[in-house]
């Protein structure tokens, strides 16, 4: 009572000295559209607080019971915001249908990822208090990625997603091999958000201004300026770093092979749907002309180069690294078709491919055991028969990366190559269904070394906890529900993506300056 009679006070003082500087105040809805932010931030600080009060042998469930909770509860205010679409803090971000579908897509990729993590931390005996808060506050950076249509309000949400990728990535700190991921990640991502950054400068110096509708509009209203086209090739080459489309790949083998395993099926999912979301802003929204070519170009590289590293592979860390490179490659296809088919196609992909790599990751994290030290294809052999439902539950996901009907993945290369075609990119397409064709063979050569091989030397199989279970079921019924059902989510996916398309020239931004 006290403190709340006190700051009455202080706002009728400041109302009465200067009654325009209440309205330049932040409302109530402003924080309610940041609100699954605010939630995620909280539980990652109370993780912190408690981490050095608990004993070492018990935190690891306590602190990753509360930070499951934290992404549940991180769910929860995602529905309480989607009830209040708008733009909040001085029109910097914006909550609509596309901001709620990759902010409930990255908080569930991280509670899967704490599930995961229950046994893997106990196993590897790493402490659990940091690791947990910085996933909850990498997903901070991540959800914010989403909703935000300012370019400096992106590149700061890039970074706290990032800084928190980088440390987690070195997490296993007796492993050379972690540092060295963490280091190489370090290095390259800090170069390629230099790009990213020096992108945004030439933009605000070829426009006036970093908001995306305030950009699209200035780009609509007169010849667009060269300086324009540079600026989007400079924003591109940072964003494909962390999407790892080619030619930025370089760093994605390295980095998954040495960081955990967890963590690289959150760094393989998470980070880029939300960079994919600013790319599709920043592609569609800004609508700089002569743009395809390079998405052209780089869609075609990612896919090529991904499945042909693939094929040489034996560890099964880089083969997904090299994967995941090529699923890029095929999301990139639907950012060169149209507007607004390409978008909904790219959404639902994020979400088909989240689920099954996640998935697959899952399992890797279990079979490693200790010290990661079962991570070839030669461990893999006579799996089936050790441990048949972590065989089969890979194999329904390994099918789903290939794209086989029922599965999620079949329908999320379907849509793309759809659009695509819609789009006349025929050669683009051609290119696309080849290399589904030379990825189903090192997928496929998996599922052959677990069920037609027998093991050469002995290979522990832990039995699987419930949390690796509970994370397991869910990334299944998501691959299969995706394949078997999937109007809903498109559905959604598409009525998103036509608001996102039209309110390049109905946003009261971009009315207020075409009006001027």
């Amino acid at each position: 009572m006290i403190a709340s009679s006190i700051m009455a006070s202080i706002l009728s003082g400041v109302a009465a000295f200067s009654p325009a500087l209440l309205q330049t105040l932040p409302q109530s809805g402003d924080y309610i559209r940041i609100l699954p932010e605010i939630v995620l931030s909280v539980f990652g600080m109370i993780v912190m607080v408690l981490e050095p009060l608990i004993d070492e042998e018990k935190s690891q469930k306590v602190l990753g019971l509360i930070a499951l909770v934290g992404t549940l509860a991180g769910l929860g205010a995602t529905w309480f915001m989607a009830q209040s679409p708008g733009l909040a803090f001085w029109n910097m971000a914006q909550v609509d249908g596309f901001s709620v579908f990759f902010h409930v897509l990255v908080i569930a990729i991280a509670a899967v990822v704490i599930l995961i993590s229950y046994e893997y931390m106990a196993v590897q005996r790493i402490r659990a208090g940091e690791y947990y808060a910085l996933i909850l506050f990498g997903v901070v950076g991540m959800a914010l990625m989403s909703s935000a249509i300012e370019l400096v309000l992106i590149f700061i949400a890039l970074e706290i997603s990032s800084i928190s990728s980088y440390v987690l990535a070195g997490f296993r700190r007796h492993e050379a091999a972690s540092a060295e991921s963490s280091l190489k990640y370090f290095l390259l991502g800090s170069f390629a958000t230099a790009f990213f950054l020096y992108g945004v400068a030439l933009m605000f110096g070829a426009t006036g201004s970093t908001n995306i509708d305030k950009i699209s509009a200035t780009l609509q209203a007169g010849p667009i300026p060269l300086l324009a086209y540079v600026a989007v090739a400079f924003m591109f080459v940072g964003l494909g770093f962390k999407v790892g489309a080619a030619p930025f790949h370089s760093w994605t083998p390295d980095v998954y092979e040495g960081a955990p395993a967890p963590i690289v099926g959150l760094m393989s999912t998470a980070p880029k749907a939300a960079a994919f979301a600013v790319l599709l802003r920043v592609i569609f929204v800004i609508n700089v002309p002569g743009r395809m070519w390079l998405i052209w170009v780089a869609a075609a590289l990612s896919m090529t180069l991904g499945n042909l590293s693939a094929l040489v592979q034996n560890n099964v860390k880089r083969l997904l690294a090299y994967s995941s490179i090529a699923h890029a490659g095929y999301l990139l296809v639907a950012f060169a078709a149209a507007p607004g088919l390409g978008t909904s196609a790219a959404m639902f992909y994020t979400a088909a491919y989240a689920a099954m790599n996640l998935g697959a990751f899952a399992v890797v994290s279990h079979f490693a055991n200790a010290g990661e030290r079962y991570v070839t294809l030669e461990d893999y052999e006579g799996l089936g028969r050790g441990s048949p439902l972590l065989a089969a539950a890979l194999t329904i996901f390994l099918l789903s990366l290939i794209g086989i009907p029922m599965t999620g993945g079949f329908f999320a290369k379907f849509y793309v190559f759809s659009a695509a075609v819609k789009a006349n990119l025929i050669w683009l397409t051609i290119i696309g269904v080849i290399n589904s064709g030379v990825g189903a063979y090192y997928y496929l050569r998996i599922i052959v070394v677990m069920y037609m091989r027998e093991s050469r030397r002995e290979v522990p199989v832990m039995a699987v906890p419930f949390a690796l279970r509970l994370a397991l079921t869910v990334c299944l019924v998501a691959t299969i529900y995706l394949g078997i059902f999937p109007n809903g989510v498109l559905r959604y996916a598409q009525d998103s993506a036509q608001k996102l398309v039209q309110q390049t020239s109905s946003s009261p931004v971009a009315a207020e300056h075409q009006a001027f």
